[in-house]
């Protein structure tokens, strides 16, 4: 396997990845051999209706599940034999993922939600992990509400202890599981700024997402159809999120 192409890393390669259910009498080919490379400081976004393989693409990358046949490397690693146990490991290690759903300990605080992947890297004390948690959070702009539980919070500032979360880790790859899905249209290019803010800064971003507008703000767009990469293109001329945002109506009062 290459790990180097126009001197740049290889983070995330797939390479004749197919990934087959059995439902009843029935072999459900969810992956029909999908093949790419995603390489360190991109950011790229996985489109695809549902039924184009999109989830089970996720959970490929995700280390959730391994393919049926074909091969994933993580890093380098490759993936498919591991137990789970190695997996999830290794997925502690590598990826920082960001969900739809926040997924934050309801009454627990910002920074408490953030310790918590280092609570499993024995790397970390807990005066460490209170110092990573709390740079995190004032990465994502929110220094200010490292105190407060998830109750107290706004959607946009969930979304943004949970992008904390995905960095606190340091990881290989954000994995972005529709991560704007929940939120309402000012707040979704509010986080897009900051996922802008991460891909300049050098972070390697995958964001799964239904919405073809997200694409217009990232580097490269990879299209699933039935289970394969139909579409896989660069984008030359990407959009601001800043411009974008500013552009918006100013909110009114009710």
């Amino acid at each position: 396997m290459s790990t180097q192409q126009d001197n740049r890393k290889v983070v995330i390669e797939l390479d004749n990845v197919k990934r087959y259910f059995q439902v009843g009498s029935e072999i459900v080919k969810a992956l029909r051999g999908v093949s790419f490379k995603i390489y360190e400081g991109e950011f790229v976004t996985i489109q695809g209706t549902s039924g184009s393989g999109k989830s089970t693409l996720l959970n490929q990358l995700g280390c959730l599940d391994t393919p049926t046949s074909g091969e994933y490397y993580l890093d380098g690693t490759p993936v498919r034999k591991m137990s789970k146990n190695q997996r999830a490991k290794l997925r502690n290690r590598k990826i920082g993922f960001v969900f739809q759903n926040y997924n934050l300990l309801a009454k627990t605080t910002a920074v408490e939600n953030v310790e918590l992947p280092l609570m499993y890297n024995s790397k970390y004390n807990a005066k460490q992990r209170r110092e990573a948690a709390v740079q995190a959070l004032q990465a994502v702009g929110l220094g200010d509400r490292m105190d407060h539980k998830s109750n107290q919070m706004s959607g946009g500032q969930m979304q943004r202890v949970a992008i904390a979360r995905a960095l606190v880790n340091k990881p290989a790859v954000l994995l972005a599981d529709e991560a704007t899905g929940n939120l309402d249209t000012r707040t979704s290019f509010e986080m897009l700024v900051l996922f802008q803010k991460l891909h300049q800064e050098g972070h390697t971003i995958i964001f799964v997402t239904h919405n073809p507008e997200i694409a217009e703000y990232a580097s490269r767009n990879i299209n699933l159809r039935d289970g394969k990469v139909r579409e896989d293109t660069q984008n030359p001329h990407i959009k601001s999120a800043a411009e974008a945002l500013a552009a918006l109506p100013q909110p009114q009062d009710d």
